[in-house]
C-alpha cells in the first residue's frame, strides 16, 4: 500500500499559465511520477512567478508567488485580479511563511496504549481508522460516525469528502465549521430569494451612494474591502450599525451604537418609516416580491418611541438613517458575523433584505442585501460540501435533486440519505447522549472555537474514536485525539475557492508538503481504498476531474458552473463569477444577481420575512452585570490562530495576551486601572484578560477578541432556531481586579 501513497504524493508541483505566440498556455514544471515525461524540464526558467488566491479570508485575493528553482519563496498581491486590484493584507503577506513551522504535522500519529501519540506509517493509520470506524458502526449502527469540515480546503476536496462519507462510508451526518460563521446568510437567502445567492460584486463597494454595515468591521475583519470602499468616488453616506466604537465607525457619516441585539427591532421601525413615507419602490415590489401587505401591516407596531426604547436611539438617528436610503440613489447593505451569530440571526438578516427589496435597491450597481463571507471557501461550502445541501446546491429530501447526482455519479440512488444531517450542535449533542461515537475532523479546531468551550471539551472527551486531520499537530483538538493524520496547506496542493462576491479562483502547489503530510485530497483517495469503496471514486481522480464533476452536478442550478471551461479559463479571466453556464458568452468581470428582477422561488418572486424579536436570553443581572461582545480583535489574527500564531511577523501585530475592552467608567467603579490583569468570568467559565479602557465600548458592555484560546470558556451555547448557528456576540459576565 505505501506504494499508492508514494504515488498519491507525486502529484505536479506547479503549473504555470504564460503567454506564448500571442495565445495562454500551461506549462507543467514537475510532472506526476509515472507520466513517462521525467521531473523538471531542463528548459525551464530557474525563476519565474504564478498567481493564485489567498487562502485565508472570504475576500479571496489575488497573489503573485514568486519562484526558485520550482520552489515559492516570496508573495506580492496582484495588481490586474479584479478583487484586490494591487492590494494584500498582512496575512497574505505571510501565508507562505506559516507553512514552515516547527509544529506541522509530518506524519500519521496514533495514541498508543500509554496515552501517547505516536508515529506511525500511512498504511498502519487507514488500517486503525478504517476497523475503528466501521467497528463503530457494527456496534452502534451506521451513523454512530460523523464527520465535522472546514470552510477552508478547496471545493474539490469539500465535494469528495462529502461524498466519501456519505455515499462511500454511509454517514448521515456530517457538518462544516462554516455553521459557525455563515449558516444565518444561507438560511436567510433561501428563504427569502429561494437559493443561497449572495447578489453582489465588490465593484458595488465603490459604487455605492450610501453604505450601510450592520455588524460587520471590515476596516479589520475585511480590510482589502475595505480598500474597495476607500475607492468610491461618489461621496457616500456610510452607515455603521454596532454597539462598539469599531475601527469601521470610525469613519462612518452616521454611527448607530445601537442596544446589542436589537438590530431586528430597528429595522422593522425603520422600514415603518419608509412605508409611511411612501419612500419605498411600489413597481419593485409588485413586480419582484410578496407578501409585502402582510409585512406591512406587521410593521405598524413598531413606532418611533418602541424602537428609540429598544435600541438606545434617537428619533432623529432613525428619522435620517430611513432619509438617507431614500434619497441616495444606490444604497447596499452589509452584514457579517454580528447578524449571522445571533440567537435570531435568521429573521434580522431576513430584516435588512427586506429593506432592500421594499426601496428596489437590489440588482443594481451600488445596491443589494449582502452578506460577507468569513473564511477563504465558505461559499464552496455552502454549494459543494455534501452537509447543509447535496452536492450542487440541491437539497437532500427533494427525490429528482437525488436521482440527478445519483445519475451524474453512477451511483445506486440508495446511497444517497433522503434525510438532512444533524448540524454542528446537533452532532455534538449526538455525542453527549451516546449516539454518535466516531467523529472525524477536518481542518478546523473545535476544541477552541465551539460554544461554550469547556462543555465542548467534555463532549469530545467522550467519543471512542476522535481523528484530527490538520496541517499542526499541537492544535487544542489534535491534541485530544487518538489519532492526527498530516495534511498539506495552501500553497501544497491544488483546487479552487469561491469568495463571498462567489468568484471562482484557483490556487496551486508551489511546493511540497512537509514529511509524509498528503493533501487532503489524497487522504480521501486513500480512505476510499482503504474503505473497499475505491472502484466508486474511479473518475474522482484529480482536482482537476473533480472539477469537471462539480460542472455537471451543478449544471441548471442557479450556482451553474457548467460554462467553465477548466482551471486555464478561470486564470484567463481573473476568476468568474458563479452562475456561468455553458452558452452564456459573457465575460464580464463583474455580475450582478435579479439584474431582472426575477428571483430563485418557483413564483420567481422574493418574499417579505418578518418575527416578533425575542429577547436576549442571558441578560445582564447583579452577578453577572455586563453583557460580553466578541469579534475579529486585529487584521493579523486568523481565528483560532492556528496559522497566523506562527508567522512572528504576524504575532508582532497584534497583542500576544488576551486583552478586554472596558469602558473607563465602568473601570473607575471596579477601581480597575489601565494595562490591569483582570478576570472575567461568566456562569460556564473565566479568562484572564489585560484591561484595556476605552469609550468605544459603552457602559455595561465589555469586549473580547474571539481568537484567544480562551474566550469561548464564556460564551453561552444559544443558537439561532432556523440556522442553527451559535450566537457567540452576548453573553453575561463579571469583571474581577487580579
Amino acid at each position: 500500500m505505501s506504494s499508492l501513497v508514494e504515488r498519491l504524493s507525486e502529484l505536479p508541483l506547479l503549473s504555470l499559465i504564460h503567454q506564448r505566440d500571442g495565445k495562454l498556455t500551461r506549462e507543467l514544471l514537475l510532472e506526476p511520477a509515472g507520466h513517462g515525461l521525467g521531473q523538471v524540464p531542463s528548459n525551464r526558467m530557474p525563476d519565474a512567478t504564478t498567481t493564485m488566491v489567498c487562502g485565508y479570508c472570504s475576500t479571496g485575493c489575488g497573489l503573485k508567488v514568486h519562484l526558485k528553482d520550482g520552489q515559492a519563496i516570496n508573495l506580492t498581491p496582484t495588481t490586474e485580479y479584479p478583487v484586490n486590484l494591487g492590494m494584500a493584507c498582512p496575512k497574505g503577506w505571510e501565508a507562505l511563511t506559516v507553512l514552515d513551522a516547527p509544529d506541522r504535522a509530518t506524519t500519521p500519529l496514533l495514541r498508543n496504549t500509554g496515552g501517547q501519540l505516536v508515529p506511525v506509517d500511512w498504511d498502519t493509520a487507514m488500517v486503525e481508522f478504517v476497523s475503528r470506524m466501521k467497528r463503530i458502526q457494527q456496534q452502534h449502527g451506521p451513523h454512530s460516525i460523523a464527520f465535522l469540515s472546514t470552510g477552508q480546503i478547496p471545493t474539490e476536496e469539500m465535494s469528495f469528502l462529502g461524498a466519501l462519507a456519505k455515499f462511500g462510508m454511509g454517514m448521515l451526518h456530517g457538518d462544516g465549521n462554516t455553521r459557525q460563521c455563515m449558516a444565518t446568510s444561507v438560511v436567510a437567502y433561501k428563504q427569502s430569494f429561494g437559493f443561497d445567492a449572495p447578489p453582489y460584486t465588490y465593484a458595488d463597494f465603490e459604487e455605492s451612494d450610501a453604505l450601510v454595515f450592520v455588524g460587520a468591521n471590515p476596516c479589520l475583519a475585511h480590510p482589502i474591502m475595505w480598500e474597495r470602499v476607500m475607492r468610491n468616488r461618489r461621496s457616500p453616506e456610510i452607515i455603521v450599525i454596532d454597539p462598539r466604537m469599531t475601527e469601521t465607525a470610525m469613519y462612518a457619516t452616521q454611527h448607530l451604537a445601537i442596544t446589542p441585539k436589537s438590530d431586528q427591532t430597528l429595522f422593522y421601525g425603520i422600514a415603518r418609516i419608509l412605508i409611511e413615507n411612501g419612500w419605498i419602490d411600489e413597481n419593485f415590489i409588485r413586480q419582484s416580491t410578496e407578501d409585502f401587505e402582510q409585512f406591512a401591516k406587521f410593521v405598524e407596531p413598531f413606532g418611533l418611541s418602541r424602537v428609540a426604547d429598544e435600541t438606545g436611539l434617537r428619533p432623529d438617528q432613525l428619522h435620517r438613517f430611513a432619509e438617507t436610503i431614500h434619497t441616495r440613489e444606490r444604497t447596499s447593505f452589509w452584514w457579517t458575523m454580528g447578524i449571522n451569530q445571533s440567537h435570531q440571526g435568521v429573521r434580522s438578516a431576513q430584516a435588512i433584505i427586506n429593506l432592500a427589496l421594499m426601496t428596489g435597491n437590489i440588482g443594481r450597481p451600488g445596491t443589494g442585501a449582502n452578506s460577507i463571507t468569513g473564511q477563504c471557501n465558505a461559499m464552496g461550502s455552502r454549494l459543494f460540501s455534501n452537509t447543509t445541501s447535496l452536492l450542487g446546491g440541491h437539497e437532500f429530501t427533494n427525490e429528482s435533486h437525488r436521482q440527478k447526482v445519483a445519475g451524474i455519479l453512477n451511483i445506486d440512488l440508495a446511497r444517497i440519505p433522503s434525510e438532512n444531517s444533524w448540524s454542528y450542535r446537533e452532532i455534538m449533542e449526538g455525542i453527549l447522549r451516546g449516539k454518535i461515537k466516531g467523529l472525524w475532523v477536518i481542518c478546523t479546531n473545535p476544541a477552541h472555537s465551539w460554544i461554550n468551550q469547556n462543555q465542548a471539551r467534555d463532549i469530545l472527551d467522550r467519543l471512542d474514536f476522535l481523528v484530527v486531520q490538520d496541517m499542526y499537530h499541537t492544535t487544542e483538538t489534535a491534541q485530544r485525539a487518538h489519532m492526527v493524520l498530516p495534511a498539506a496547506g495552501w500553497g501544497e496542493k491544488e483546487g479552487t475557492f469561491i469568495n463571498s462576491e462567489r468568484r471562482i479562483g484557483t490556487i496551486k502547489k508551489v511546493r511540497k508538503a512537509p514529511g509524509q503530510a498528503l493533501a487532503d485530497f489524497q487522504i480521501f483517495k486513500l480512505v476510499a481504498h482503504y474503505w473497499g469503496c475505491g472502484e466508486m471514486f474511479e473518475r474522482w481522480s484529480s482536482p482537476a476531474a473533480v472539477f469537471e464533476i462539480m460542472k455537471e452536478l451543478s449544471c441548471g442550478r442557479p450556482c451553474d458552473l457548467s460554462g467553465i471551461e477548466d482551471y486555464s479559463f478561470l486564470e484567463e479571466r481573473g476568476g468568474v463569477q458563479w452562475p456561468y453556464a455553458a452558452g452564456l458568452g459573457d465575460h464580464r468581470q463583474e455580475r450582478r444577481l435579479f439584474e431582472d428582477g426575477k428571483f430563485f422561488h418557483a413564483s420567481g418572486r422574493a418574499k417579505f420575512i418578518a418575527e416578533e424579536p425575542r429577547p436576549l436570553t442571558e441578560l445582564p443581572s447583579e452577578k453577572y452585570p455586563f453583557l460580553l461582545l466578541t469579534g475579529r480583535g486585529s487584521a493579523s489574527q486568523w481565528h483560532t490562530q492556528t496559522r497566523t500564531s506562527k508567522s512572528a511577523v504576524l504575532k508582532k501585530l497584534y497583542p500576544e495576551d488576551p486583552f478586554v475592552e472596558l469602558n473607563p467608567a465602568d473601570a473607575r467603579s471596579l477601581g480597575i486601572t489601565p494595562n490591569e490583569w483582570v478576570t472575567v468570568e461568566s456562569q460556564r467559565g473565566k479568562i484572564r484578560a489585560m484591561a484595556l479602557l476605552t469609550p468605544a465600548v459603552a457602559t455595561g458592555i465589555v469586549f473580547l477578541p474571539m481568537h484567544y484560546e480562551g474566550t469561548n470558556r464564556l460564551t453561552d451555547p444559544v443558537f439561532d432556531p432556523y440556522s442553527k448557528q451559535p450566537s457567540y456576540k452576548s453573553c453575561a459576565v463579571r469583571i474581577v481586579p487580579g
